[in-house]
């Protein structure tokens, strides 16, 4: 099982000086083709394409270095509240190998990558050397997809622009809902920290293979769960 987690805009500083290291090497030219293209963009450009403010001028100067930047593991770069639910610091080294994480500027991450910090969103357009201004869809073209499709059973994760990154058919994918005056809803603002926690009971409990046994895990943890087709619902009070 391998559980893909979305990344998140925001990311911890700092870091070791030891080199960039990362998986699934099917997508490296796709990576260094935006890792060149990022850091020899001007600072005005690229506050400008990735729609940043000038209190954000510091990550997008982090793009300028990266692949000098110091690095740390994917799993703790990334944080918010899906990453403070997942609490991955005090999780152990087997579970870490259950989890991956989605990301616009590498495609796919394991969770002891070693990554810079960087800034750039699934939904941003990014100038290219040959002048144009490609989606991350465009430019990432089929390659996510490939890989996922190579990884046997998935627990996806992702949302929005992410999963068009690299929509998986097979995966199985987690919705959270609650009820409110009788009728369900999607819910919104606390959506990430369940994923979070989902993700923390799956990546410390059995190994599972269908959409059935993610429901069997999340009921054990005391969630009310249901199962259609291969979607998993959380439903929450």
């Amino acid at each position: 099982m391998l559980i893909v987690l979305p990344p998140s805009e925001t990311k911890a500083p700092g870091g070791s000086p030891s080199p960039m290291s990362v998986s699934f090497p099917a997508l490296d030219p796709v990576r260094s083709s935006l890792l060149d293209d990022l850091s020899t963009l001007p600072l005005p450009a690229m506050m400008s394409a990735l729609k940043l403010p000038e209190s954000k001028a510091d990550e997008a100067a982090d793009n300028q270095r990266l692949r000098t930047a110091p690095v740390m593991p994917a799993l703790l770069r990334y944080t918010g509240v899906l990453y403070d639910a997942l609490d991955p610091a005090t999780l152990p080294k087997e579970a870490w190998s259950r989890l991956a994480i989605a990301s616009a500027l590498f495609g796919l991450v394991r969770a002891d990558d070693l990554i810079p910090r960087y800034r750039l969103s699934g939904g941003s357009k990014l100038p290219a050397a040959d002048g144009t201004v490609p989606t991350m869809k465009a430019r990432w073209g089929a390659s996510i997809s490939d890989v996922l499709s190579g990884l046997g059973f998935i627990v996806d994760m992702r949302s929005g622009a992410y999963l068009s990154l690299g929509p998986v058919p097979f995966a199985v994918t987690v919705r959270v809902e609650t009820e409110v005056d009788g009728q369900r809803k999607v819910v919104s603002h606390f959506n990430k920290r369940y994923k979070g926690e989902l993700a923390r009971v799956l990546a410390l409990g059995p190994d599972v293979s269908s959409a059935d046994g993610v429901a069997e895990v999340a009921r054990d943890a005391g969630w009310t769960v249901e199962v259609n087709g291969e979607q998993v619902t959380l439903v929450v009070d």
